[in-house]
């Protein structure tokens, strides 16, 4: 899930381990982001082609006790009912100190 070596993925592994995130505890990350899901109203509904995405934005809640400001997308496939993570990264505009 943290992988400072993939192409696309480097800078959004960079900023979750520096509020105290790890790749050999990745659960924690997924806890979070589960948490966050459950805590904040959806802010944003985009249809595509294959099913809908759920933007939720708000602080999320780390290891090292900050709460960066961030966007996290999920995913419902047409005709399902199971979210799937899509991704999560630093709201713009936010101070994430």
């Amino acid at each position: 899930m943290l992988s400072l070596t993939h192409r696309d993925g480097r800078s959004k592994a960079v900023f979750f381990i520096r509020f105290g995130f790890t790749a050999n505890d990745w659960q924690a990350l997924g806890a979070a982001l589960l948490r966050h899901a459950a805590d904040y109203d959806v802010a944003e509904i985009e249809e595509t082609p294959f099913g809908m995405n759920y933007v939720i934005e708000g602080p999320l809640q780390t290891p090292d006790g900050r709460a960066p400001e961030v966007r996290v997308i999920w995913f419902i496939a047409t005709g399902g009912h199971i979210p799937h993570l899509v991704t999560a990264y630093p709201l713009k505009g936010a101070r994430n100190d």
